[in-house]
């Protein structure tokens, strides 16, 4: 049996995404043989795998941080939120029914536990190491009963737990304690120490409170990372995204042109996919940023409607929030938007939606020639196509069949005037086009700006990998840590009380 770990955290986005790839891309730079996991993935935010399956995109950037392929077996279980009480369920990639948080944590979740459990060792039977991430905290007490991705896989597999604290937040120390100190005798037996995300200052004054916690609990401290601005991969949760700030950071070098380009992406409800925009974010000279009010479209030199798990609620947002006048304003003045996915049916003159609303006939927006009709069957692919005389590759996630009346060809989907829709996601990421679209767009808004000529998106992908990977190498105990992904949690570890309620 290989190696394994799993990355738990004391809150949702402590940090596990990014220490999971951290420690994947340190591990694969020493010649181990890697792989990532995450049993249950609760995101928007998707991709899809070369055999057509669909999973969380956190577990496709690990993958790449471990340089190899994504599969289904790497997050055996999705769910995409369709709104505050109920979830798609993406089942080894494919999506099995619709359920509510009650009915889903009310037998079904625990049924999938061997499921899950049969991935991790198939996983573990082709890699050196598997490094599990774990979701939200291992102390949900209430939903232990029916956990399968904090201490259930880790139980099940026995596998070592680090747990991963955000001390920018505060606090870090009562919720290191308080998360051991919630878990059963048995859980904490696997428990084996903390890691510090975030730090910010002299590492020597944080050193008494580290010494305090390893008496208390007598698990030590792994390491503790710096706080590095831009460092992160693709988000999980769509439904956490500020409706209204720039996405991460813009790159620092100053525009090869004279002007900048301003894109302003519709926070449309459910949104998914919205990493679609880091692309354009990663160009010098691009400011994009989220906008849910249309005076914000009104200095914007492109608008992007992203994808969204709610088309024809966020056809109703558009129209409540004026959003949908000012595109209509800007589409007549010959104004550059862009729809992706959902953001491209709605666009179009009608939408019939028998399975995702249950609205039936709805009027679109009209922007594009374009009807849409939605099957109960998932589209998912990975096209390869040609725009604007440029090569593009993308993923396709969708229900919605869109028939194309009209307009030009764009990407599957079509163009009409100075309005663009398109299924394929991740199609700004090919450089070559990504140029290409933004000449049209600075021409279209009479600025003077030009792409820079040498912008690699998947080159600065693997530097961010790699920026992870140096945190874990430099600021981690790397020795300690591959004792603990080798041998498992040390043996007689001692029991917090009052441990898990009965």
């Amino acid at each position: 049996m290989s190696g394994g770990l799993l990355v738990a955290g004391t809150t949702s986005d402590a940090g596990k995404s990014v220490v999971t790839a951290g420690i994947c891309r340190w591990l694969v730079r020493q010649g181990v043989k890697v792989a990532p996991f995450k049993a249950q993935n609760m995101s928007l935010n998707s991709f899809v795998t070369r055999e057509g399956a669909e999973i969380g995109r956190a577990q496709a950037m690990q993958a790449q941080a471990c340089r190899i392929e994504p599969t289904a077996l790497m997050n055996p279980v999705l769910l995409k939120p369709g709104g505050e009480q109920s979830s798609q369920v993406v089942l080894l990639g494919r999506p099995v029914g619709e359920l509510s948080a009650r009915g889903y944590h009310g037998g079904r979740q625990q049924r999938l536990l061997g499921t899950v459990l049969d991935c991790l060792a198939e996983l573990r039977g082709a890699y050196d190491a598997v490094i599990c991430e774990g979701a939200g905290s291992p102390a949900e007490i209430n939903l232990r009963r029916t956990d399968i991705v904090n201490m259930g896989i880790a139980r099940g597999a026995r596998l070592p737990v680090l747990v991963v604290g955000d001390i920018d937040r505060g606090g870090v120390f009562a919720s290191f304690f308080g998360t051991v100190a919630l878990l059963s005798r048995e859980d904490q037996e696997l428990v084996a120490g903390f890691l510090v995300n975030k730090f910010r200052g002299d590492v020597s004054l944080l050193e008494p409170g580290l010494d305090m916690l390893h008496g208390l609990t007598g698990r030590r401290a792994y390491g503790v990372l710096p706080f590095r601005h831009g460092l992160g991969i693709d988000e999980e949760d769509g439904l956490r995204v500020s409706l209204r700030g720039a996405v991460r950071e813009s790159a620092v070098a100053a525009p090869v042109g004279e002007d900048v380009l301003r894109v302003a992406v519709c926070a449309v409800p459910l949104m998914s996919n919205f990493t679609d925009v880091d692309a354009l974010a990663a160009e010098p000279g691009v400011v994009v940023r989220f906008v849910d009010r249309p005076e914000e479209l009104s200095d914007a030199d492109l608008v992007v409607v992203p994808g969204t798990r709610g088309t024809v609620r966020a056809l109703e947002w558009l129209r409540e929030r004026g959003l949908a006048a000012a595109l209509a304003r800007r589409a007549a003045e010959g104004r550059p938007v862009l729809g992706i996915c959902g953001g491209f049916q709605l666009l179009g003159e009608h939408i019939e939606d028998d399975v995702e609303s249950r609205r039936g006939h709805v009027d679109g927006l009209g922007l594009l020639p374009v009807r849409v009709r939605f099957a109960r069957e998932k589209t998912l692919a990975r096209p390869v196509g040609e725009a604007l005389g440029e090569r593009v590759e993308g993923y396709e996630i969708h229900h919605g069949v869109a028939e194309v009346t009209g307009g030009e060809p764009f990407l599957d989907g079509c163009r009409s005037g100075s309005v663009r829709g398109t299924h394929w996601h991740g199609s700004l990421e090919s450089d070559g086009f990504r140029r290409a679209f933004l000449r049209e767009v600075a021409a279209a808004a009479g600025r003077r700006f030009v792409p820079a000529p040498d912008t690699s998106f998947a080159a600065l992908r693997e530097e961010q990998l790699d920026r992870l990977g140096d945190l874990i190498e430099q600021h981690a105990d790397t020795d300690a840590l591959w004792r603990l992904i080798e041998s498992g949690a040390p043996r007689g570890l001692p029991f917090i009380p009052p441990g898990a309620p009965a």
